[in-house]
């Protein structure tokens, strides 16, 4: 279906703004007295009014915009006007890139940049097939034990060795993973902290305090020129361009460490999580994949990619988008008075079935054969578009793709449970232990029609 599916009533010249179509309120209401997921009421809001749609939370109103046009108008083309509201993470990544605006950002993103792109991401490649091959002799001893484990946990520790040795040169040793489970801790926390900021602060104090610790003692490691047996690392970068960049002060290049830690594994450790979840549900989406090609084949890396791409579309690494209009627009044909806050939501675009046949369904194949999938870049966007979109993008994929060329063919995890269910905070997480046991099984044998 194309990408133009549905949207014929949100094309209007300028000159035409109407009033933006808004949900009732009584719609709000019973979600409310429901005590539903944030997910629930916005689904409903899609349902009833569309890709474009207002709903009062409060006295002003939020629009949730969900069609490909006004994701690209909001986030791609008019970034200046739609900004991004305080986060929420800030308690945990201060002033890290993720959080800062204006200048500061502009000053931070270019730096951190070029390490995410080319020449940046070969430097890194190494050590993230060193984490993918730790990960494979740990479930080997896995396998060979009969020991359950966690699959969620697995994941994150994969990912927290791979930025880990990305950034310092050190590979993840037991120690530091402890204090560092802080990060994953006080990030699941933020939905639910108070408002009041010292008191949010407060309540996480203890983690907070074990995170500055391994971030004080990395810092002045990398300022010392203390390098990893990988050599230097990203957080080398930050130390060396506080001596040209009196603002990298020393809290500053802490944020930062803590931002590329908290960004640069949750999400794709959540991911990989899905997925594993996904396939237990679509087994033969895994033997498709490792029929593709031979291994280290482009056909099997492309397979594998179209597995993390599908998760990624049910499963986005951020559900939510929030901005808030700064100055008055037109929006897909309507008003949108400065002071609106606005929601864009992949999760929804992603699900929707006028851009998306068969939304629920898990269809690596939409990645892998031409016109499986809308063509308009705001259709799907896991990270985001536009000049704010994840910065870690490359690496994420990356990392998830080397991590499954090498696991995948081995073992097949047996779930002696899986969540029922997803908590929205801020990504979309199982809500719940993924334990498992492995055994042991080798790719499927390709046959001559596969």
């Amino acid at each position: 279906m194309g990408p133009e599916a549905g949207l014929g009533s949100l094309s209007h010249s300028p000159g035409e703004a109407r009033q933006l179509p808004e949900a009732g309120p009584e719609l709000v209401q019973r979600w409310r007295s429901q005590g539903g997921e944030l997910v629930e009421l916005l689904t409903q809001v899609r349902e009833r009014v569309g890709g474009v749609a207002a709903f009062r939370l409060g006295p002003s109103p939020t629009v949730l915009v969900t069609d490909p046009q006004a994701v690209q108008h909001v986030l791609a083309r008019n970034p200046e006007r739609y900004v991004k509201r305080s986060h929420r993470a800030r308690l945990l990544i201060g002033d890290g890139v993720l959080a800062a605006d204006g200048a500061a950002w502009k000053r931070q993103r270019r730096l951190l940049q070029s390490q995410f792109t080319g020449t940046g991401m070969r430097r890194y490649e190494h050590r993230i097939t060193e984490a993918a091959r730790t990960t494979v002799e740990r479930w080997a001893g896995y396998a060979r034990t009969g020991r359950s484990l966690d699959v969620g946990q697995e994941m994150r520790r994969f990912a927290l060795d791979a930025i880990w040795r990305s950034l310092t040169g050190h590979p993840l040793d037991d120690g530091t993973e402890r204090e560092l489970d802080a990060v994953a801790t006080v990030a699941t926390a933020l939905p639910t902290l108070p408002a009041d900021t010292t008191e949010a602060r407060d309540a996480v104090a203890a983690d907070l305090a074990r995170i500055d610790a391994v971030a004080e003692h990395a810092v002045e490691a990398a300022r010392e020129g203390t390098a990893g047996p990988d050599g230097p690392g990203l957080l080398h970068v930050l130390t060396d361009a506080a001596s040209e960049h009196p603002e990298y002060t020393g809290q500053l290049i802490r944020d930062e460490l803590v931002t590329l830690l908290a960004a640069g594994h949750e999400t794709t450790a959540t991911t990989l999580t899905w997925l594993y979840l996904l396939l237990d549900r679509y087994p033969a989406a895994r033997e498709e994949a490792l029929a593709a090609g031979g291994e280290g084949s482009p056909q099997r890396r492309q397979a594998i990619q179209a597995l993390i791409h599908e998760t990624l579309r049910l499963y986005p690494s951020a559900w939510i988008l929030p901005r808030r209009a700064i100055e008055d627009d037109t929006l897909a044909g309507y008003t949108v008075e400065a002071g609106t806050d606005i929601l864009v939501c992949p999760y929804l675009t992603h699900r929707d079935p006028e851009l998306w046949p068969d939304p629920q369904q898990f269809d690596p194949r939409r990645f892998r054969t031409p016109d499986r999938r809308p063509a308009h870049p705001g259709a799907y966007f896991p990270f985001g578009i536009g000049p704010r979109a994840c910065l870690g993008l490359q690496f994420a994929l990356r990392e998830s793709t080397v991590l499954l060329e090498h696991l995948l063919p081995l073992h097949t995890p047996a779930f002696s449970s899986t969540p029922t269910k997803a908590a929205y905070g801020i990504t979309v997480r199982p809500d719940g232990p993924t334990t498992a046991t492995l055994a042991a099984q080798g790719p499927p044998v390709r046959t001559r029609s596969s």
